[in-house]
C-alpha cells in the first residue's frame, strides 16, 4: 500500500481517485462503510481508491492539553484500510497551515488542484477546513465547480443496541474507560488493540515470577485502569500469544509509573526492542494496593488462571 503525506507530489497512478476522506480513528463499523462505498465507487469506475485521514488529530491540534485519546496508531489504521481494499492512505498532516486553509481552498487546491480527485466520500457530519468552515454541502457544491463528485454517508446504527445509539468513536471510548471491552470490540468490529515496543522496565514481575513485556501507552486512550484478559502478536514473526495484563501506575510500587504491563502464558523468549500488539479483551478486576509481595502474587496467579479461562487457554501445568 502507498502512504503519502498531503504535501507530497501525487503519483501519476492515483491520479483521479475515489477518496475517503475523515478521521477515521478507531476505524469503527461506521467508518467502514464510508471507505468501503469509496472503495465500490472506485471499482465500478475502474479507479484507486484513497483514504484520508488526519494526523495528529484535529483536537490535539487546537487542545493540545486534553488527556490521550487515540484508538488506533497510523500504522493501525494504514493496515485496516489496506485490508479494506483501498490503494493508498493520505495522511493530511494537521498543522497551523492546514488548520488555516478555509473549506473552499481545501476543496479547490487540496482535493482537485493537488490530489486530483474524481470523488470524495463522508460522513454526513464530517466538518473541514478553517473554523470547520466546511460541511458535506460545502463539499458537494464546491466540488461540482471542480469536477469532484462528493457522496455523504449516514450514521450507522448499532444493531446490539436497543435504544438505537449510533456507532461512534466516542462510544467507544466511554466503553473502555468504564473497562467494556465487549462493547468496544462490537463497535469496532474486533478487539481494541494497542501497538508499541517492548521497553525495560524495573524487572519487578520478573522478581515475582510474571516477566512483563513493558509498553508506553503513548497517544493511545487510558482505558479503565486494572487488570485485563489481553492477546498478544509479536509483528515481526506473526507470532501469537495469550495473557494477563496489568493497566495503570502499580499502586503496589514506588514511585508510581503508567504502564502497560501483558505478561503471556508459557513464554520465554526475549521481547525487548520488538514492536508487539496487545489486544483488550476481558477486563478483570481494578488496580489494587497489596500489603505484601505474597499477597500480590497471590492475586496475579488468580488473574492469571481466570484470564486462561475466559481466553480459552490451556491451564497451567
Amino acid at each position: 500500500m502507498t502512504r503519502l503525506c498531503h504535501r507530497d507530489p501525487m503519483p501519476d497512478n492515483l491520479r483521479g481517485a475515489i477518496v475517503a476522506l475523515g478521521n477515521f480513528d478507531g476505524f469503527h463499523l461506521g467508518h467502514q462503510h464510508v471507505v468501503r462505498e469509496a472503495v465500490e465507487w472506485a471499482q465500478e469506475e475502474g479507479r484507486p481508491a484513497i483514504v484520508a485521514t488526519f494526523d495528529p488529530h484535529p483536537v490535539r491540534h487546537f487542545a493540545p492539553h486534553v488527556p490521550p485519546f487515540r484508538l488506533t496508531s497510523l500504522d493501525q489504521r494504514e493496515a485496516l484500510f489496506e485490508t479494506a481494499g483501498a490503494a493508498a492512505m493520505m495522511v493530511f498532516d494537521f498543522d497551523n497551515a492546514l488548520a488555516a486553509t478555509s473549506a473552499e481552498s481545501f476543496v479547490r487546491d487540496l482535493l482537485a488542484g493537488h490530489i486530483d480527485a474524481a470523488g470524495v466520500v463522508t460522513g454526513e457530519d464530517f466538518t473541514f477546513g478553517k473554523d470547520r468552515g466546511g460541511n458535506t454541502q460545502v463539499l458537494r457544491e464546491g466540488g461540482a465547480t471542480c469536477g469532484i463528485t462528493a457522496r455523504a454517508i449516514g450514521p450507522v446504527g448499532d444493531e446490539n443496541d436497543q435504544g438505537g445509539q449510533v456507532v461512534s468513536s466516542s462510544r467507544i471510548r466511554d466503553a473502555l474507560k468504564a473497562g467494556d471491552c465487549k462493547t468496544a470490540a462490537q463497535l469496532l468490529t474486533r478487539p481494541f488493540t494497542v501497538r508499541g515496543k517492548v521497553i525495560h522496565g524495573d524487572k519487578r514481575g520478573r522478581e515475582l515470577g510474571y516477566p512483563t513485556a513493558n509498553i508506553d501507552m503513548g497517544s493511545y486512550i487510558r482505558p479503565r485502569f486494572g487488570i485485563y484478559a489481553v492477546t498478544g502478536r509479536v509483528l515481526a514473526t506473526g507470532q501469537k500469544l495469550q495473557g494477563a495484563a496489568n493497566l495503570g501506575v502499580r499502586p503496589s510500587f514506588d514511585p508510581p509509573k503508567e504502564l502497560l504491563e501483558p505478561y503471556f502464558f508459557d513464554f520465554s523468549g526475549n521481547l525487548y526492542g520488538q514492536e508487539i500488539d496487545v489486544a483488550f479483551h476481558h477486563f478483570l478486576r481494578p488496580e489494587a494496593k497489596f500489603d505484601d509481595m505474597d499477597a500480590l502474587k497471590r492475586q496475579m496467579e488468580e488473574d492469571c488462571a481466570k484470564a486462561r479461562e475466559l481466553l480459552g487457554a490451556r491451564p497451567k501445568e
